[in-house]
């Protein structure tokens, strides 16, 4: 995948790099097998946790195991953010 700034932005960057700078979470396809995502969704569902925030954990943990920490900032916590907290 390549990124592709908008020839019509000034030369500048792009209204979408500048978004994922900002902090936008990164959109990814993943195509699993039924039965994996039958695994995940269980236990995501036993940790209260969405199917994608139980794969960002899986993969954060892997990361650290593997000595690849990329120092990412922390979690969104669980649920919606306050009222007081939205954008």
């Amino acid at each position: 995948m390549s990124e592709r700034s908008d020839p019509g932005a000034g030369g500048g960057r792009s209204e979408e790099s500048s978004r994922r700078q900002s902090g936008e979470r990164k959109q990814l396809l993943l195509r699993l097998d039924p039965r994996v995502h039958a695994a995940v969704a269980k236990w995501a569902s036993d940790d209260l946790r969405s199917v994608n925030a139980q794969i960002e954990v899986l993969l954060r943990q892997a990361l650290a195991d593997a000595g690849r920490d990329p120092g990412a900032g922390p979690m969104r916590g669980r649920g919606r953010p306050r009222a007081d907290q939205r954008g």
